[in-house]
């Protein structure tokens, strides 16, 4: 069959220009139908392809599964699906990807990955099965299809789904929201699960096409139970629960630890300051005016801390078990302890009037805060009240109780005193000034969510915090000059990247974040105080928070950015988290403490070591956060189609993240349900702007939304907008009016339709606090 002499064969040009347009490489039959191209003809469009990949222009591949068919595409582009290995967030939130199959030369093509539902919960070092589509020259949009996970993962937590008849199979529905597979359970295999029962369930070998197959291993329990939500998040995470058996006979053979050659600390009168609902108590503090008449107006203070090394020795049991956990892990309705309860509930505990082992630290500061001296002890000490942030700021403010009233002069006001000098320092160091709001949800009798509520921030909580901050600087000072190894917490700065970013959002808003020369963390506090008052602040924050770097546990020392510190280690917490442990084990080593310091015949991999602890917590972190948006999800679940006041807290290409005013839930209004229209991302503004309307959203904006949809088992929110002004206040964007306008041509840079613009006619087309 001949080609009509009268239509030209296709131009090498035309050719490239077909196959750079392409969101995905096209083959062979896809460039003949679109150059008429028939018949015999084929062999000169053979010869031209040919030609083109002599010279480097294209490259061929094959489809995916597919033998024979074979596919070109411009040089460095990437196939329509492929594997991905999840790298971390930009400046906006969106997930970013790297391909494991890149072979190409430089740096391999931007990849965001679109959230399905809710929050896009991979963490960093993940692997997924994604489709893969060109947005813009060197950046891809990726829709997973499946989590790969990692090697040996063989394991599923979900919801069971018990089948009607004998002959059908029952069904897994997984509750991490980025498998969408479900897995099939034979009638033997499902130890009984009731309809509704969230399971753990062990993935079986493929033996046949179909749904993969997976044996129940451990009923959790009911969905619709709110004990359920946090079970999920330790399952789904692998967080260690169980105590190997020889760890626990360890800490069934502690005891109490007598005077011998520790320092008496008993009648020093240290109190503990914690949370009303705090379990667990491992500092005490105590303070005074300096009595040395050469430090006029300074102060005097212990912070006391318990003695875990002690019970918790290199290499034993109890070490091989709190290494692998890392950290204790805090849901609304328990804790997993990094420690046994006879350790961490009981002999690690510093409760009123027990005598309890301790490592504490004097700090002597002069009257601006400055510290003069500080000097490490292993004492035994006696707690002499069990105080809350409330009582204690409530004492202060003079609304006493039987507890607070006699301590309010001998105790409280003089570490109100020490504060404020450490206030005074604090300010002069010049440290970044993060409000970030902190939300705990309220449980009622049965355990179901009563309210979620806003943490009250208090001068008492930053009393403590201030007072641990000056103790951990006194460990890491105390490590080095012992030499000593130290596990640093470390805090970059933000990089040249993150900043050049940051600086290009503010300058519009008449913000100046200086160029060319070294950051200083004082530089971005008083752009939020310059910020303070006028309608941007809220953005602002945002955009300053994501700049910032992720605060690590790592022996090799840059210094706190954050607190302007040169060295910071911690020291305060050894209960929960196992880099204090390593530091309490540094300084009894260092300074000739007694038994429990490091062990000079075993040392320690510090550089490996401060990733494992690391990687455990962010790990522990997301565990919580999922747990966390879970409760809320079932919170919300009985006000599907209630409106809220929110603000845009994310803008990406896929929609808009949202965090609702009345608890900070935060949820996601997919781009497919905004007016109709092409949606440009416009990424250093943080913003979506409507090419035809010029309608914007973007971050930190007020808006109006509804609950659409909050799905429990995997804690995801959907939400739509609300028209928020004049007659149409309230009323939802009507997705079904008048066709909206198209744009000419293939949609441009970083941008995106709504799906109501699609079913109008046009073509198909195109995520705390951080830890200190």
């Amino acid at each position: 069959m001949a080609r009509d002499p009268s239509r030209p064969p296709p131009t090498k040009q035309q050719i490239l220009e077909f196959i750079r347009d392409s969101k995905t490489p096209v083959g062979k039959r896809e460039l003949a139908r679109a150059f008429q191209v028939k018949g015999g003809d084929r062999s000169q469009l053979n010869a031209i392809l040919r030609e083109l990949k002599d010279e480097g222009a294209i490259e061929t591949g094959r489809r995916r599964g597919g033998a024979g068919a074979r596919t070109v595409s411009r040089p460095g582009a990437l196939p329509s699906v492929g594997v991905l290995e999840v790298s971390g967030v930009d400046a906006d939130g969106e997930l970013l990807a790297r391909p494991l199959a890149w072979r190409g030369a430089g740096e391999p093509p931007r990849v965001y990955v679109a959230p399905e539902r809710g929050h896009p919960a991979l963490e960093p070092g993940e692997r997924v099965l994604a489709k893969l589509a060109r947005v813009e020259e060197g950046v891809y949009e990726a829709r997973v299809i499946r989590v790969i996970g990692t090697a040996g993962h063989k394991r599923v937590v979900g919801v069971f789904v018990r089948a009607k008849g004998r002959r059908d199979d029952h069904r897994i529905r997984p509750t991490d929201r980025r498998e969408k597979t479900e897995y099939r359970v034979a009638h033997g295999d499902d130890r009984d699960a009731e309809d509704g029962e969230v399971v753990l369930a062990d993935v079986l070998p493929a033996r046949r096409m179909g749904l993969p197959a997976a044996r129940i291993v451990e009923r959790v329990g009911h969905i619709d139970e709110p004990r359920a939500f946090s079970l999920i998040a330790i399952h789904t995470h692998d967080i260690p629960v169980d105590f190997p058996h020889a760890a626990l006979e360890e800490a069934g053979r502690a005891e109490p630890v007598p005077l011998g050659e520790r320092t008496d600390l008993r009648a020093l009168g240290l109190v503990t300051i914690d949370g009303a609902d705090a379990r667990d108590f491992d500092d005490a503090v105590w303070a005074e005016p300096d009595p040395d008449p050469s430090n006029r107006g300074g102060w005097h203070a212990v912070v006391a801390i318990a003695d875990v090394a002690w019970y918790v020795r290199p290499g034993g049991a109890l070490d091989r078990a709190a290494r692998l956990r890392g950290n204790s892990v805090y849901f609304p309705d328990r804790v997993v302890p990094m420690l046994p309860e006879r350790l961490s509930n009981d002999l690690c505990s510093l409760r009123p009037d027990e005598e309890r082992a301790c490592m504490a630290v004097h700090l002597w500061f002069d009257a601006g805060g400055a510290k003069r001296g500080h000097r490490f002890v292993r004492g035994l000490m006696r707690s002499a009240a069990r105080l809350t942030y409330e009582q204690v700021q409530g004492a202060v403010e003079g609304r006493t109780d039987a507890v607070t009233a006699p301590l309010v002069e001998t105790r409280i006001r003089p570490l109100y005193g020490v504060f404020q000098a450490l206030l005074s320092e604090r300010e002069r160091r010049g440290t970044l000034e993060l409000d970030v709001p902190e939300r705990k949800a309220v449980l009622g009798e049965m355990g179901h969510v009563d309210a979620i509520e806003l943490r009250q921030r208090l001068d008492s909580h930053r009393l403590i915090e201030e007072l641990m901050i000056a103790a951990n600087v006194a460990a890491a000072e105390t490590l080095e000059r012992a030499r000593q190894p130290c596990m640093y917490r470390v805090h970059d700065a933000p990089s040249p990247e993150k900043a050049q970013a940051l600086r290009d959002f503010l300058a519009p808003l008449g913000y100046r974040l200086a160029k060319g020369q070294v950051l200083k963390p004082i530089q971005f506090t008083q752009i939020l105080q310059q910020a303070e008052g006028r309608p941007e602040c809220h953005v602002v924050h945002q955009v300053v928070l994501r700049s910032q770097a992720l605060a690590e546990y790592n022996p090799d020392n840059i210094g706190h950015f954050g607190l302007a510190l040169r060295r910071y280690a911690h020291f305060t917490s050894p209960i929960r988290r196992y880099a204090d442990l390593l530091v309490h084990r540094g300084l009894i080593a260092g300074l000739g403490l007694g038994e429990g310091g490091l062990d000079p015949h075993r040392p320690e991999d510090f550089t490996a070591l401060g990733g494992e602890i690391s990687r455990c917590e962010r790990r522990a972190v997301a565990a919580e956060r999922d747990a966390a948006d879970r409760y809320v999800a079932a919170f919300l679940s009985r006000r599907v189609g209630t409106s809220f006041g929110a603000r845009i807290g994310g803008v990406t290409r896929f929609g808009l993240f949202v965090t609702l005013d009345e608890t900070g839930a935060d949820g996601l209004v997919p781009i497919s349900t905004l007016p109709r229209d092409y949606y440009d991302h416009d990424e250093t503004g943080h913003r979506l702007v409507g090419r035809s309307s010029g309608r914007e959203y973007r971050l930190g904006q007020h808006v109006e939304v509804r609950l659409r949809e909050a799905n429990v088992a995997t804690g995801g929110l959907l939400f739509e907008l609300l028209e928020g002004d004049g007659e149409d206040a309230g009323r939802a964007f009507d997705v079904g009016a008048a066709p909206g306008p198209r744009a000419g041509g293939r949609p441009g840079r970083k941008q995106a339709r709504s799906k109501t613009w699609k079913k109008a006619g046009g073509r198909k087309g195109a995520q705390a606090k951080r830890r200190r």
